[in-house]
């Protein structure tokens, strides 16, 4: 008979035996005044640790209840790791340039491959180039293949050279849906254990997957890379807000709906770094696929996780996309036992409480440029003149609907919400509404199935009727690929007449984020993009004006399209067959073009010089050099709140009149082709001068700076922002960047970090950070400090300035203060109580190696001495 500790069992289930922790024989009642994620914590560390550490780690766990918060750390070993393709690339470049570094360092390149099984989705370059055409899929898809074919070929390397690396396909759908519909098991199997499913991604969205009861959530390449090679994600135990759900979803309100207003309340109490758990009775009114629309949207609210326990509607929903009777009884059986089952009677203890009563929900729009800014549809009108008062008309309506998107990421996992949206665009076919001509309209699913039930349903024929056909499965609109603008909204922005918008049932609206000349966009359901889209008026008040008028001269209003909740369950109900999932990603994942790549097969990559998508990095190096210390430096910009990843690395279209642009023309590229910033982050010379190539990015440092330029003190002269930060190197001068509140907001995205370090700079100083973003920072190896509140009352940092950091090699440790000073031009110092914005050892271990990259590369190289 085997021999088990104290905390394991064993659980019987159809003739299989397999061990599991056992948490409720081990810790008794006090387990179920836990919440539901610090189990799954708790279980890791049990299962994972030993002796004096596991103890401790376990005792700070439990610890956590007496003030529901902790500065103790603990380790978390997920079971996986998820990317997308242009988070990858970069990370997957970093670990060819490592690999280097290790030949010739004598060293085996092939010592370095990852521990754990990483999944890559190429699902972020589908730009939505043709529309409303029946072959609208086939064309943006030769479109995608042929602009990324170096970078895919590329890819094809690392996934035949780098163990456990699997990439889907162009067209198998996001990375969030493949995970849902494919790739997660809620419990899984590893030898001889059962045990909890997780996860990392790097995508800030990766939380998504928690509706159906998976831990899982966002982190950048940087961290994603220490996981894969082999150590654990170190965390403090977290503060965890508890969302306490009553009532039911009524009126015609969607789960976007709730989505957008679970943004708006968490950001008013502020939940950024936090957990966040729902619990209470209304839970267990909603899908798993309402769920996971709310759990997607973790990122914009600023929380680490979103996350849903397991119970009939997680079973519910793997039946519905083809998983096994076998693998779905191990889920029940074993969170049951386990203690992870959700009951909506229970009150675990959590750090902060919010009450929403879904009875309460309505139909709603956020906007016109963060997503959390949550409007009545009645205020649009009001919200968009206050935005833009001095608009003029230019023959169009002044604030025309430019492009009108259902979006792949946050509802189109859903069906119930494609359903919705499918129900209005029948009802507006049969009433012959259409969208205006300037109106650039799109339908992509976040899964290949999608098609498929939509088509049984008979929807797939009335979307495309109405312009919202498919044009691909892949992340476009709302990462930026929308592609180019309709001629008469590209005329009225020549102009400068109109105001044009955007609407899309995604998460994200900053400023230039959907296209670059797009200032205002706002969030919205599927079903409310369409009505966008038919009114062709965003200034229209939709709630009580017409939406447009019927073939036979009547007026049509919202009411007479939005679609009842037992229509919804209709055509749900006609429309669903479990065997497309499996069916229709397998059928997708052959796509004969990607497979017909030809790619190296060699250990290390070949590197081309003459390349402008793939540049050996020169951050990949074991002499990365740490940069704490005490010094003075320059302010190399100065920034105010709301900074995005977006601003710092932007993701977008690139301008064909910009000094990136110049670059890559002088290099023999197209003026009128140079793809998207995303798909060059493979080259570091590229986005280097990426860096800040945002116009809405504001340097306070002087008036009127071009973009992407920065004034040199020293000179006077005003220059682009890396010939600056190099100038500043050869002379010798360290340089910062100070910024407000919620800096590094949005996507985990590597390069908005890697660009800063080769930037130069050494620290980041801000009034609050991003979590994500914040850890990118120290993965390059970079400083982040938090201001107090206090420097809001300061007079704002000048050309003139000069910035002291005391941050030793010797004093930093977690959340340690950190000496700063104004030294004014005039001959003043503010001193300035700071605070690191550090978490945990190991990344007080990072920033003492100078990153990641430096860290991994001395780890492997020791392993491999004899």
């Amino acid at each position: 008979m085997e021999t088990l500790t104290a905390s394991e069992a064993h659980l019987e289930l159809h003739g299989r035996r397999f061990k599991i922790v056992d948490l409720p024989s081990a810790f008794g009642t006090e387990l179920h005044k836990l919440p539901l994620v610090l189990r799954i914590l708790l279980e890791n560390v049990v299962r994972n640790m030993e002796g004096d550490e596991r103890d401790a780690a376990v005792q700070a766990i439990f610890e956590w209840l007496d003030r529901g918060t902790s500065e103790a750390e603990i380790p978390f070993q997920p079971l996986r790791v998820l990317m997308h393709d242009t988070t990858s690339t970069p990370a997957l470049v970093d670990i060819a340039g490592m690999r280097n570094v290790l030949a010739e360092h004598g060293v085996d390149p092939g010592r370095l491959n990852p521990s754990i099984p990483v999944d890559v989705s190429v699902d972020h370059s589908l730009a939505v180039e043709a529309f409303g055409r029946p072959d609208a899929v086939k064309l943006n898809l030769q479109h995608e293949m042929r602009r990324n074919e170096e970078r895919y070929r590329f890819l094809r390397w690392a996934s035949g050279t780098l163990h456990g690396v699997r990439i889907h396909p162009p067209g198998t759908g996001i990375m969030h849906t493949i995970n849902l519909e494919q790739l997660a098991t809620v419990v899984t199997t590893e030898g001889e254990w059962a045990v909890p499913d997780t996860l990392i991604g790097t995508d800030s969205h990766t939380p998504m997957i928690n509706g159906i009861g998976v831990l899982g959530w966002g982190v950048g390449g940087l961290e994603a890379q220490t996981v894969m090679f082999g150590m654990p994600t170190m965390l403090r135990i977290p503060d965890v807000v508890g969302v306490r759900l009553a009532g039911s979803i009524s009126g015609g309100a969607t789960a976007t709906d709730l989505a957008l207003t679970v943004t708006q309340r968490l950001r008013e109490v502020g939940v950024a770094g936090d957990f966040v758990e729902f619990f209470g009775p209304g839970v267990a009114t909603l899908t798993a696929g309402d769920r996971a629309v709310v759990a997607n949207m973790a990122p914009e609210y600023g929380a680490t996780t979103g996350y849903f326990g397991i119970d009939q509607h997680t079973l519910d929903y793997l039946r519905a996309t083809g998983r096994n009777e076998e693998a779905v009884a191990l889920v029940e059986a074993y969170s049951r036992r386990a203690g992870f089952w959700f009951e909506p009677q229970a009150t675990p203890r959590y750090t902060r409480t919010i009450e929403i009563d879904l009875g309460q929900i309505g139909l709603h729009v956020a906007g016109p440029k963060r997503p959390q800014d949550l409007l009545p549809l009645s205020d649009v009108p009001a919200v968009l003149e206050k935005h833009a008062a001095n608009v003029e008309t230019g023959g169009l309506p002044r604030f025309p609907v430019a492009i009108a998107s259902i979006t792949s990421c946050t509802n189109t996992s859903d069906p119930r919400l494609l359903a919705a949206a499918g129900l209005v665009a029948r009802k507006a076919r049969a009433l012959g509404l259409k969208p205006a001509h300037w109106v650039k309209t799109s339908l992509a699913p976040g899964s290949p199935a999608a098609a498929s039930y939509l088509k049984r349903s008979g929807l797939l024929e009335d979307l495309e009727a109405i312009g919202f056909g498919i044009v691909g499965y892949g992340c476009a609109t709302c990462i930026g690929n929308s592609g180019g603008l309709t001629d008469p909204i590209k005329t009225l922005i020549e102009e400068g007449k109109g105001q044009p918008v955007a609407a899309l049932s995604g998460n994200r609206n900053f400023p230039g984020r959907v296209h670059p000349d797009l200032e205002l966009g706002f969030i919205m359901s599927p079903a409310m993009v369409i009505v966008f889209g038919l009114a062709g008026e965003a200034g229209k008040d939709l709630a009580r004006e017409p939406v447009g008028v019927s073939t036979d001269g009547k007026d049509v209003f919202l009411r007479d399209l939005w679609p009842s909740s037992g229509e919804i369950e209709a055509a749900l109900a006609a429309s669903q067959a479990p065997e497309d999932y499996r069916r229709d990603f397998a059928e997708a994942s052959k796509n004969p073009v990607w497979h017909g790549l030809d790619a190296p097969a060699s250990p290390l990559f070949p590197w081309d010089d003459r390349s402008n998508y793939l540049q050996r990095p020169p951050f990949a190096s074991l002499d990365a050099g740490c940069q704490l210390g005490n010094y003075t430096a320059y302010p190399l910009l100065v920034l105010g709140d709301d900074i995005t990843t977006d601003h710092i690395s932007p993701a977008s279209a690139i301008p064909p009149k910009s000094l990136v642009a110049d670059y890559l023309v002088g290099r023999g590229d197209d003026r009128d082709d140079l793809n998207v910033f995303a798909s060059r982050r493979g080259n570091w010379r590229v986005m280097l001068r990426a860096a800040f190539h945002n116009k809405n990015v504001v340097n306070l440092l002087q008036e009127n700076l071009p973009v992407a330029h920065t004034l040199h003190i020293p000179s006077g002269k005003t220059m682009p922002i890396w010939a600056a930060a190099e100038r500043y190197h050869s002379e010798g001068d360290s340089v910062v960047i100070i910024a407000g509140e919620r800096y590094g907001t949005g996507s985990s995205r590597d390069w908005a970090a890697k660009g800063v370090r080769l930037l130069n700079v050494r620290a980041v100083l801000a009034l609050s950070f991003e979590r994500i973003h914040r850890s990118n920072l120290i993965g390059m190896g970079i400083l982040p400090v938090q201001l107090p509140l206090s420097y809001r009352g300061l007079a704002p940092v000048a050309a003139g300035d000069r910035i002291e950091v005391m941050a030793s090699v010797d004093s930093l440790s977690p959340r340690c203060d950190i000496g700063v000073r104004i030294h004014r031009a005039d001959g003043g110092i503010d001193t300035i109580p700071c605070k690191a914005a550090v978490e945990t050892r190991l990344e007080v271990d990072l920033l003492k190696a100078g990153g990641v990259i430096p860290l991994i590369l001395a780890r492997t190289v020791e392993a491999s001495e004899p």
